[in-house]
């Protein structure tokens, strides 16, 4: 079974669709699509470890650091590139996407929304980082060096040009309504493509 978060992903992505998975993790999504789906899925992922269970998955998943190698995929290899909580770790954000949308039609995006209430809530009473469910580490051991909210998102997808085919909001598992997402959702999902 998968995680709210990625069961959002999975819900998105078409029967018999090609799928590379940037930040693939250990490969549970690319797991689950390719055996519920009939997906022809891909994964690139940074951590050797994690690369080891995807591998162990039976998945085709590379070592590399996306952000330094996704310039060499090839352009327009796959239907869907995707990518899950791992946005707000890359040094450039913005360029990522511009090649998710180069080597896929579409790009599927899922990120902490650093402008959830609870969040929120921690910061003005702590007056310190939040440490909430969905961002269960301390800032000095977090891999999140660019924090964003839903809203923030919207503005680098409108400024980009890109067009926004589908959204998805969800508060523990649970989704909320795209107009009350960036105060109300943990997490964001949004499938992207070129304007």
């Amino acid at each position: 079974m998968l995680k709210p978060g990625l069961a959002a992903i999975a819900a998105v992505i078409p029967h018999g669709a090609s799928v590379l998975d940037v930040g693939c993790g250990d490969g549970a999504l690319l797991a689950w699509l390719r055996d519920h789906k009939g997906v022809d899925g891909r994964g690139v992922e940074i951590d050797p470890v994690r690369v080891a269970s995807a591998v162990a998955r039976g998945l085709s998943v590379i070592q590399a650091d996306a952000e330094a190698e996704l310039a060499d995929w090839p352009a327009g290899s796959v239907d869907y590139a995707i990518l899950s909580e791992t946005l707000q770790a890359m040094q450039a954000p913005h360029r990522v996407l511009e090649q998710l949308l180069r080597i896929g039609a579409r790009a599927v995006v899922a990120f902490p929304n650093f402008g959830h209430w609870r969040a929120r809530l921690h910061l003005l009473l702590k007056g310190r980082m939040p440490v909430t469910k969905s961002l269960p580490v301390s800032w000095y051991e977090t891999d999140n060096i660019h924090f964003c909210t839903v809203d923030d998102f919207r503005d680098l997808v409108r400024t980009m040009g890109l067009a926004v085919e589908a959204e998805a909001h969800l508060s523990d598992g649970r989704r909320v309504p795209a107009a009350s997402a960036n105060w109300r959702a943990d997490t964001a999902l949004f499938v992207l493509r070129r304007g």
